[in-house]
C-alpha cells in the first residue's frame, strides 16, 4: 500500500559521514574569519576569485562583452555582494539564492570611550535582536574598520588571535543582585559597557588617565586617535572559537551561524553549479538583522543596478527592460535560518511544524507576526515546484513555521524580492539558539543546504 504520510528522516542515515565531515571543515574556516560582514565578504571574494569569477567593472573597464560561461561578481561599500554564473536567456529570469551577512552584534557607540571609577569602557549600542544577557562575561573581540580623513582604511582585530587581551561586560555578582522582573526590562542596553583598560596613564595633568591609557595604546599600534572613531564601523563580536558539539561530533557551534552559513552554503553551491539552464546567481546582503534598510540592504537598488549592468554588458536590446523582465520572472530562495525546536522549551514551538535539527533544509512557506503580518508567502505553486526539485535530487527537506503562533515572529529578505515580482521561498537550515553568541547548527543540514541551493541553481528551464 502507497505510503499517503509525509514524514522526514535524518540526513545522517542517507550520506556518507566522511562527506559531511569534508564539507564541513570548509565551512568551519570561513565561519571562523567571517566575524563581521566585511570579513565575510572578503573571504566571499576570495572563494570567487579561486573558482575564475572576476569583477563586473573588469569587463566595462576593458569594454568587454559578457557571454555565457563568464563568471562576474560585484562588491558594494564592502558589505555585500553579488555573484553571477552566466548561461541561458537572461529575459527569461535568473536563478537565485539570496542570505545576509549581517549578525547581531554590539556596535560601538560613535563617541565610545568613558572612564568611570578608575576604570575605562567601551560603550555599545546593540545591532539586532538579541537577550542582553548572553553577552555579559563572555570574552568579546573588538573587531572591524576605521576610516581616516584621508581616507586610508585602519583594520581592527582584538581579541581573537592567540595571546591577544579580550573585552568583557562585567554583570552584577549574585550576592547583591536583586533585580527582578522580565529580563527584558532587567538588562538594559545602556549597560552593556566593555571593560577596556584599568591602568591609568601617568600624568598629573591629564584627566581621564585610564580612558588615555586606551587611546595611547590604539594610537601605537594602529595610529588611531579618538576622532578617527567616529568614522568607523566597528563592533564586539563572541571572542569565541567555533567548535564540534557532541561526543560525536555531529553539530557545529559558532557565532554568526545566522545567516553566513546560508551565505557559505550558496557561494559553494555556485561555485560548483554545472550545466546551467539560466543564469544562477548569489546575492549576500547587509542590514537584514535591522529591517534591511541602507545602501548594502536587500531594500537597495545595488543589485537592481549590478544586473542592469550585466544586461547592458550582454548587449541586449533596451537593457533597462531586459531587466525589469529578467527580475520579474526569477525565481530565488530566500537562505536564512530556521528555529529548531528545543527539546527543553517545547511550548515555545509548535512540535508539528517545527523543524528538527539533522533532517535537512528546512523551508518556510512564511514567516511574519501574529495573521502573518509583513510576510511575502510563497505561492503554493513555487513551494510544489521547489518539493519537485529537491525530491528530485534526493535532497533531505522539512517544513517549517518560526514558532507557536502568537508567541513572537520576524523576517526574512523574502518579502523584498517578492515586491519585484519574484517567486520566492525562504530555504535554510535550523539552529539552537539563534541569535546568541554561541549558535548550534548540524553539520548535516550545513551539508544538505548546500545540496539543495545547488539543485536549484541548477533546474532545467522547463521546471519553473
Amino acid at each position: 500500500m502507497e505510503n499517503l504520510s509525509f514524514k522526514t528522516t535524518s540526513v545522517w542515515e542517507k550520506r556518507d559521514i566522511n562527506t559531511i565531515d569534508s564539507y564541513s571543515r570548509g565551512y568551519l574556516d570561513y565561519i571562523t574569519k567571517s566575524l563581521t560582514e566585511r570579513l565575510a565578504v572578503e573571504e566571499t571574494v576570495e572563494l570567487l576569485k579561486k573558482a575564475g569569477f572576476r569583477p563586473l567593472e573588469y569587463y566595462e573597464t576593458a569594454k568587454e562583452n559578457i557571454k555565457t560561461g563568464d563568471k562576474v561578481y560585484l562588491v558594494k561599500s564592502g558589505k555585500a555582494l553579488l555573484a553571477f554564473k552566466i548561461a541561458g536567456n537572461f529575459r527569461k529570469g535568473l536563478n537565485m539564492v539570496a542570505a545576509h551577512i549581517d549578525s547581531p552584534r554590539l556596535d560601538l557607540k560613535p563617541k565610545p570611550l568613558k572612564e568611570k571609577s578608575g576604570l575605562a569602557f567601551l560603550k555599545t549600542h546593540y545591532y539586532g535582536g538579541i537577550k542582553k544577557y548572553q553577552w555579559l562575561n563572555i570574552p568579546l573581540a573588538l573587531v572591524g574598520t576605521v576610516v581616516l580623513e584621508n581616507g586610508d582604511k585602519v583594520n581592527i582585530n582584538i581579541g581573537n588571535a592567540p595571546g591577544d587581551p579580550v573585552f568583557v561586560i562585567s554583570d552584577l555578582l549574585p550576592h547583591l543582585d536583586n533585580r527582578k522582573g522580565d529580563f527584558r526590562e532587567v538588562f538594559k542596553g545602556k549597560d552593556l559597557n566593555a571593560l577596556a583598560a584599568s591602568i591609568p596613564y601617568k600624568a598629573d595633568d591629564q584627566k581621564d588617565p585610564v580612558k588615555y591609557t586606551f587611546l595611547k595604546s590604539i594610537h601605537e599600534k594602529y595610529g588611531l586617535k579618538e576622532e578617527d572613531l567616529f568614522s568607523a564601523d566597528l563592533q564586539l563580536v563572541p571572542a569565541i572559537q567555533p567548535r564540534e558539539i557532541g561526543i560525536d561530533r555531529s553539530m557545529l557551534g559558532a557565532y554568526g551561524h545566522d545567516d553566513r552559513i546560508c551565505a557559505y552554503t550558496a557561494i559553494t553551491a555556485l561555485i560548483d553549479a554545472k550545466d546551467l539552464a539560466k543564469p544562477a546567481g548569489v546575492l549576500l546582503l547587509d542590514k537584514e538583522e535591522i529591517g534591511s534598510d541602507g545602501n548594502t540592504g536587500a531594500k537597495s537598488y545595488f543589485w537592481m543596478n549590478a544586473i542592469l549592468r550585466i544586461a547592458r554588458l550582454l548587449s541586449l536590446d533596451d537593457p533597462w527592460e531586459s531587466s525589469l523582465m529578467a527580475v520579474e520572472q526569477s525565481s530565488m530562495l530566500s537562505g536564512d535560518v530556521a528555529a529548531a525546536i528545543n527539546p527543553m522549551f517545547e511550548d515555545a514551538h509548535d512540535p508539528d511544524n517545527a523543524p528538527r535539527l539533522g533532517h535537512g533544509i528546512v523551508l518556510t512557506k512564511y514567516t511574519g507576526r501574529g495573521g502573518k503580518g509583513g510576510t511575502s508567502e510563497a505561492s503554493a505553486e513555487f513551494v510544489a515546484k521547489i518539493r519537485k526539485i529537491l525530491n528530485g535530487a534526493s535532497v533531505n527537506w522539512q517544513t517549517g513555521i518560526l514558532g507557536e503562533v502568537d508567541r513572537g515572529g520576524g523576517g526574512t529578505v523574502a518579502k523584498f524580492f517578492a515586491e519585484k515580482g519574484m517567486n520566492v521561498l525562504d530555504a535554510g537550515p535550523a539552529l539552537l539558539g539563534m541569535h546568541s553568541p554561541f549558535e548550534i547548527a548540524s553539520k548535516a543540514d550545513l551539508y544538505e543546504t548546500y545540496r539543495a541551493y545547488k539543485a536549484f541553481l541548477e533546474m532545467p528551464d522547463e521546471t519553473l
